[in-house]
């Protein structure tokens, strides 16, 4: 049926779009760096002791439970409370189990033990009962309302300690930190009951897939009240994604909103945090040992030694956060460091009076200091940058104050250094410290270990070098290329006109050295100044590197900077940087940020054929193959300029007055605005791509079909065609009053989808029948098939309701293969909550709430009667030119209102299909 309308250049063209989007796919899935996080592992078996919670409690939340986590003699001691550590909840996200904790409740563990426990925690986690929270969103308010009551629980474990917290710290994965962000709109909540809150992979701007209106909501209420209230929130915040690796959420989604009287909250990409340096992916966020230890080292620090609980000082949170996630100086966390520090004892100073310096240090029994008198140096140069191997705490550059060979006390530069992986690294402009009169470095006596330091004075511009991007449209095949001539050792490459999400490419660095024997390792930072999402790319050199330059966050439009690649050399080697566009990677872009607005593009292609086919019904009087239809009706110029069109209307004042007052829903396109996510064209690539999957659909659905009904004629040879056509059949009042009643009582989506089963194998008994039909009659040409349905279409319709032609049958089934194909999507987008409703049927018989309730029950019955329905009951209609009609303006709205809120999407398809019911009585 559906395979004879096959055109070859439509064929091609389908294959290649499917090409174009398994580039996009395997960028989002493929294109990024291997897993470099080290797994946590723990030294004493696990324990997971559960906490008795109040009857009430437990009867009212009998799917949810609250854990204490130990291991060994520390799980042992804890089972008799009261307890008296340092309270942390971590709340697990979707599908999350309250297990996770295990990675940094036993680093915490282990931590507490090289300090003899002189502080610990207590890591708490909650049992949601692994929902599937960011797909079916009525349980997320109930979820905060059980969070709130644990809190409460945690704290009177601690009664009666000398010294009890008055509060908790909590870990939130994925939508974990969404309901503990949700807690501080309960009524009454207090916000003094959580001191900090560190979130990992939590979409906090919008939900991944809003498959539900409760969902949204959430999110609704979420973000308005804390962008609402951010003056009286004081809640130290943390946001930390995954970087490129998870390709669930992606990055984009979780940096918190940037509010000018908000500064307690950060949000920091995983390959950015200091001593992490590595991307993760949605679940390894939870385990990876870099990262996990960043974390606890910062809760250690967080630790107020007069009351021996998280300190409640929002400025030392926030700085010890800074310390460890954003910047860290290579040095030990202090509150109100030394700034002035001595320099005395028996130690060398060695003046250097060289502009270019490399000092060797190996088994050192002196401590040295090297002194770089600025004063002539100022004249010619504006920079002095300096690196060290030596990775440990110590203090070692400082600035001296008027001082002519030895200096008795300096200025700790120290803490304006940045660590990397195999260098700490200072870069100062001369001009900020005119009262410095040395530059000091020290050098300390080492047994054994070896380690290089260098410095070196430059002016800016022979270090800061400019390189435009590539454009857009390039496709790669030209690109633009700067070569490092001078031999220093740290260049700025500044990327000139780079700073949009659909901007993608692809950096090469490749390094020649001469004459050197020992291994050399140079990095590479790429720096987004508006966002902490830098990467790094560490190579040996020689060598030819790649490195991929695309964005998690747009560059906001009153923001002159400009993204750098910073790159920290070799001084015996050059270097030749070239960047292209990478197409690849765009797509990728295109199916990170807009890859959950494909089921709207696809139904809006379906409800473009289904209207043509119905057209094509009402005009000539047979229906048109599936293929055929959707390649002459899914067209982009019959959605997209409507929908542009809307958006700029939008723009005036009137036009928007008018908006309002007919209550119609925002715009999608301008909710992606404001969210930084217009691509140039993407609307058209994703209509592309919606066709395209709409056709492969189509194809998957016939064959399926057919399949299925060889499979019936295999096991029951059914009767011949219908002679006798009812659209009410003595069962299907019955069948509809019994399916409405099961969605009522149980779950709405159980009920659509059996509905959709039943019209299935109502399709499956027509093609079996016509099959038999076929294969009893004998083979008739082509021209007498064409003049029976001309004949049949000038019949007296009381004909046909007495015998079902071949023809009628065909057509019937073309027709109902876009119906099928339009019914799938509906019911894969309500499965969500069949699988929430199926996973707690042992403590919910009913779902509550329901968000496919209100949609069952007028698409029971209408699914029921589309599947005893037949084009010869149809065509004569007067029903049917107004039901061809409103597909068009349909897939309109399907795209205008349910790109962003996908749950919008099956109340435009439902109309076209009761419709389409009602013309069998019109």
């Amino acid at each position: 049926m559906f395979l004879h309308s096959v055109n070859l250049w439509n064929l091609a063209f389908y294959v290649f779009m499917v090409f174009m989007a398994t580039l996009g796919l395997w960028d989002v899935f493929f294109g990024f760096e291997e897993n470099k996080c080290s797994m946590s592992y723990m030294f004493e078996y696990p324990e997971y002791q559960k906490i008795e919670l109040p009857k009430k409690l437990a009867k009212r939340y009998p799917a949810y439970e609250l854990y204490l986590y130990g291991e060994g003699s520390y799980a042992e001691e804890h089972k008799i409370l009261p307890l008296t550590g340092i309270p942390v909840l971590f709340l697990p996200g979707n599908a999350g189990s309250y297990k996770q904790v295990r990675s940094i409740g036993s680093i915490a563990l282990r931590k507490a033990e090289d300090i003899d426990f002189k502080y610990h925690f207590d890591f708490f986690s909650v049992n949601f009962n692994e929902e599937l929270v960011a797909l079916y969103g009525g349980s997320l308010q109930k979820q905060t309302k059980f969070v709130h009551e644990c809190i409460k629980t945690i704290l009177k474990l601690y009664k009666g300690q000398e010294f009890a917290p008055k509060s908790v710290a909590i870990i939130g994965h994925s939508m974990g930190g969404l309901v503990a962000r949700a807690l501080l709109t309960l009524k009454n909540f207090k916000q003094d009951l959580i001191n900090l809150l560190i979130t990992q992979a939590t979409p906090h701007v919008a939900p991944v897939m809003p498959l539900d209106r409760f969902i949204t909501d959430f999110y609704m209420t979420v973000n308005n009240y804390w962008i609402l209230n951010a003056r009286h929130i004081n809640l130290t915040t943390l946001s930390v994604a995954g970087g490129f690796r998870d390709y669930q959420v992606r990055s984009g989604l979780t940096f918190l909103p940037k509010l000018s009287h908000h500064t307690s909250a950060l949000s920091v990409v995983s390959s950015a945090v200091p001593k992490t340096w590595v991307s993760t992916d949605h679940l390894s966020i939870v385990w990876c040992k870099q990262l996990q230890l960043t974390t606890i080292r910062a809760f250690f620090d967080l630790i107020d030694a007069d009351t021996k609980q998280i300190t409640q000082n929002s400025k030392k949170k926030l700085s010890v956060l800074n310390h460890h996630f954003i910047r860290h100086p290579a040095k030990h966390f202090e509150e109100n460091p030394s700034i002035i520090s001595d320099l005395t004892g028996t130690s060398m100073w060695v003046p250097v009076k060289v502009s270019r310096w490399t000092y060797v240090a190996y088994n050192e029994s002196d401590k040295i200091y090297f002194t770089f008198p600025l004063a002539n140096h100022r004249k010619i140069y504006t920079h002095v940058y300096c690196q060290s191997t030596m990775l440990d705490t110590n203090s070692w550059i400082f600035g001296c104050i008027n001082s002519t060979s030895m200096c008795r006390q300096g200025v700790d530069l120290s803490w304006k250094a940045e660590l990397l992986p195999t260098i700490k690294s200072l870069t100062l402009r001369l001009q900020d410290y005119p009262s410095l009169s040395h530059l000091v470095v020290y050098v300390p006596s080492i047994h054994g270990s070896k380690f290089v330091v260098d410095c070196e004075f430059f002016k800016k511009e022979t270090r800061s070098i400019q390189l435009p991007v590539t454009h857009l449209f390039s496709f790669g095949l030209s690109s633009r290329k700067v070569v490092l001539n001078t031999s220093g050792l740290y260049y700025n490459i500044e990327l000139l006109n780079f700073g949009q999400i659909y901007q993608a490419f692809k950096i090469n660095v490749i390094s020649k050295c001469s004459g050197v024997k020992e291994e050399i390792t140079s990095i590479y930072k790429l720096h987004i100044p508006w966002s902490y999402e830098d990467s790094l790319t560490i190579a040996q050199v020689p060598s030819n590197t790649e490195i991929s330059l695309k964005l998690h966050i747009a560059q906001p439009e009153n923001d002159s900077h400009v993204a750098l690649l910073k790159m920290y050399t070799s001084s015996d080697c050059q270097y030749e940087v070239t960047v292209k566009t990478s197409f690849s990677q765009i797509l990728g872009q295109v199916v990170r940020f807009h890859g959950g607005a494909l089921p709207a593009y696809v139904i809006s292609s379906i409800l473009l054929a289904y209207g043509g086919q119905l057209y094509s019904l009402f005009s000539t009087g047979y229906c048109l193959e599936y293929a055929t239809i959707l390649d002459k009706e899914a067209k982009p110029y019959k959605v997209d300029p409507f929908v542009i069109m809307i958006k700029f209307l939008l723009g005036y004042k009137w036009f928007k007055e008018l908006w309002d007052l007919l209550l119609l829903p925002e715009l999608d396109a301008i909710v992606l605005t404001s969210q930084s996510m217009c691509f140039p064209l993407v609307s058209l690539i994703l209509f592309l791509f919606g066709t395209c999957t709409a056709y492969w659909s189509g194809l998957l659905s016939s064959a399926s079909v057919r399949l299925l009904s060889s499979l019936w004629l295999t096991l029951k040879r059914p009767s011949e065609l219908p002679k006798d056509i009812k659209m009410i059949s003595p069962d299907l009042p019955f069948l509809t009053v019994v399916l409405i009643i099961v969605s009522w009582t149980t779950c709405g989506a159980l009920a659509i989808l059996l509905s959709y089963l039943y019209y299935v194998f109502k399709i499956v008994h027509l093609q079996a029948s016509l099959t038999t039909f076929k294969n009893s009659q004998p083979v008739n040409p082509k021209h007498s098939r064409r003049s029976e349905k001309k004949s049949n279409h000038h019949k007296d319709s009381a004909v046909h309701h007495l015998r079902l032609s071949a023809s009628d049958a065909e057509d019937s089934l073309r027709m109902h293969s876009t119906v099928i194909n339009l019914l799938t999507w509906i019911v894969l987008l309500s499965m969500p909550s069949l699988i929430y409703w199926l996973k707690n049927l042992r403590y919910y018989f009913k779902l509550n709430p329901d968000p496919c309730k209100p949609l069952a029950f007028i698409l029971i019955p209408t699914m029921a009667i589309l599947g005893n329905t037949y084009t010869v009951s149809v065509k004569s209609s007067k029903l049917l030119k107004t039901a061809s009609q409103f597909p068009l303006p349909l897939a309109v709205g399907v795209i205008a209102f349910g790109s962003a809120h996908l749950y919008r999407v099956p109340c435009f398809v439902f109309i076209p299909l009761l419709l389409h019911a009602l013309c069998n009585f019109m």
